[in-house]
């Protein structure tokens, strides 16, 4: 495969890895269809990993087990220490982990800033008493919350938006929205669900210097994506899927390389 040409130059990941993520022997069936089979990969601090595989081999039915919105059947998830998969999604979202999804959801009826001031609502102390009654500490709050929504977007490259309704962004731009909202959770693991998904060549170009640069700000990336000039341009890591089996995990090259990942999915072209 011949270089990227837009995609920005990939600096090599020279951090000690350390294991953030454990996923052991995942299983889920679906009214007696497997879609995810005896499945394990682990990833490191300050990696950007890239799930990958045809339609169906399981990569959204993982990021949903993995953030609780799916039990598994069997198998552990395992992070910081914790088996997620004895904790509900918002206990998760608690510990450390954002995502986002395939189909957008942002809040239309806010602005931009409002929906990333909802990503910070984890963080907030204030009781219903404060809310209420606006208490100074929960003015000061919100103050605190508003500064750190617009950190989050100036990250995104939406400081000047800030006051904008969200459907009057390009497509792109609403999907830098999303992850703001859920960088402002402050996570250490950012899940990413088809992000480059219907966009072009110059916004794929701009996704993937912002996932670079979330990786180097110190969050662990994990994504689900079907674009394979960013997955390649980006990922220390892929794992491929195809029918719920794990048939490959290793380097973009590793992966690009592999007979049985050609025939499954990238095809004799790529």
């Amino acid at each position: 495969m011949q270089k990227n040409k837009f995609l920005p130059e990939k600096k090599e990941n020279t951090q000690a890895p350390v294991p953030l993520l454990k996923v052991r022997e995942l299983y889920k069936t679906f009214g007696g269809l497997v879609v995810i089979n005896m499945v394990s990969f682990s990833i490191s601090q300050s990696e950007i990993v890239a799930i990958i595989g045809p339609n169906g081999a399981g990569k959204t039915t993982s990021f949903n087990m993995i953030t609780g919105f799916l039990p598994p059947d069997r198998g552990e998830i395992l992070f910081g220490g914790r088996n997620l998969t004895e904790f509900s999604a918002h206990q998760i979202a608690s510990f450390g982990i954002a995502r986002t999804f395939q189909n957008l959801q942002i809040f239309t009826n806010m602005t931009v800033l409002e929906n990333v001031m909802m990503g910070r609502f984890l963080q907030s102390k204030a009781g219903m008493f404060g809310c209420a009654f606006r208490s100074p500490r929960t003015r000061r709050e919100e103050r605190a919350i508003r500064d750190k929504a617009m950190e989050k977007l100036a990250m995104v490259g939406l400081e000047n938006q800030a006051h904008l309704e969200p459907l009057s962004l390009p497509y792109g731009k609403q999907k830098q929205l999303e992850i703001a909202r859920a960088l402002a959770s402050e996570p250490k693991l950012l899940l990413i669900d088809e992000p480059a998904g219907g966009l072009s060549t110059h916004e794929i170009e701009d996704l993937a210097n912002l996932i670079l640069s979330i990786r180097d700000n110190g969050i662990t990336a994990l994504l689900v994506e079907h674009r394979m000039e960013l997955v390649m341009g980006i990922a220390d890591k892929v794992i491929v899927l195809n029918f719920g089996f794990k048939i490959a995990e290793g380097t973009p090259a590793e992966v690009q390389a592999n007979e049985q990942v050609i025939t499954a999915y990238l095809g004799e072209d790529f």
